[in-house]
C-alpha cells in the first residue's frame, strides 16, 4: 500500500490548518529595508551624576532624622530644599528642575501641607524599600499639565535622599511592593506609556524596569475595535 512522504503529510496538513484558522496570503510586502542610521557621528555628552534621574542623592540643608520615619519631616520642606538646590546646581538651564518650580513653590506656605495655595501634591508613604521603612512620595505641578516627581528616603545615617525625580505629564501614578508605576500620554491618544520603576538595593535607587504600552480607552475616550485589549494596568 502506498504511503505518502511525512513532509507531504504535513504540509496537507498545515494547509488544512490554514483554510480553518482563515490564514491568508498577505501578499506583496514591499521591499524591505536596511534602517538608516541618523547622525551617526554625533553623540551626546555623557550626563553626570546629578543628571541622571535614577541616581541618589541626599537633600542638602535638612535636619537628619533620628527615627529614620519619613513621617516625621515636612514634605513640602523636603523638597523645597531639593529644588533650591538643584537649582543652584544648574543654573537654572532646567537640567535638574524646571526652572518655574521654585517661583512655584513659592507659593505655599509652612503649613504641612503647604496652605491651600501650594502645588504640592499631597504626600504619599510608601515602603517601596522592602525595608520596612516608608518613602515619600510627592510631586511639584509646575502647570496644568507638567509636573516634577520626586521620592524620597531616609538612609541608615538618618539623612534624607532623592532616590528618583521625573519630570513628567502625570496621567497616573501607582505603588505596589517595591514597584512605582507612572503612566504618561504618548503622540498615539490611543496608548499611554507605562514606566516602572522597582527598588534596586545594590545601587540604592529606584531603577526603571519596565515600558510598555497601555491603551486604556477609559482613560483616553478614544474608541477602541471589539478585539481591542483593554486597560492593563
Amino acid at each position: 500500500m502506498y504511503r505518502a512522504p511525512a513532509a507531504l503529510v504535513l504540509v496537507l496538513a498545515l494547509a488544512g490548518c490554514a483554510d480553518v484558522e482563515g490564514l491568508q496570503n498577505e501578499g506583496d510586502l514591499g521591499t524591505v529595508h536596511a534602517p538608516q542610521r541618523l547622525w551617526k557621528d554625533i553623540r551626546p555628552d555623557p550626563p553626570d551624576a546629578a543628571q541622571r534621574p535614577g541616581t541618589a542623592s541626599v537633600v542638602p540643608g535638612l535636619p537628619e532624622v533620628p527615627d529614620l520615619r519619613v513621617r516625621s519631616v515636612n514634605p513640602v520642606s523636603v523638597l523645597r530644599a531639593d529644588v533650591t538646590s538643584a537649582t543652584e546646581q544648574d543654573g537654572g538651564t532646567g537640567r535638574l528642575v524646571d526652572p518655574r518650580a521654585a517661583q512655584r513653590l513659592a507659593r505655599c506656605t509652612q503649613a504641612v501641607d503647604g496652605g491651600p495655595d501650594c502645588p504640592v501634591r499631597p504626600a504619599v508613604f510608601h515602603d517601596l524599600t522592602g525595608n520596612g521603612r516608608e518613602e515619600l512620595i510627592t510631586a511639584l505641578d509646575l502647570d496644568g499639565r507638567l509636573s516634577e516627581l520626586r521620592v524620597y528616603t531616609v538612609q541608615a545615617d538618618g539623612r534624607i535622599a532623592r532616590i528618583l525625580s521625573r519630570r513628567a505629564v502625570l496621567e497616573g501614578v501607582e505603588v505596589a511592593a517595591e514597584h512605582l508605576a507612572v503612566r504618561e500620554p504618548t503622540s498615539n491618544p490611543a496608548y499611554f506609556a507605562v514606566f516602572d520603576y522597582v527598588w534596586d538595593p545594590k545601587a540604592g535607587i529606584m531603577n526603571l524596569s519596565q515600558l510598555t504600552l497601555d491603551d486604556c480607552a477609559s482613560l483616553t475616550g478614544v474608541p477602541l475595535s471589539p478585539d481591542a485589549r483593554r486597560c492593563t494596568r
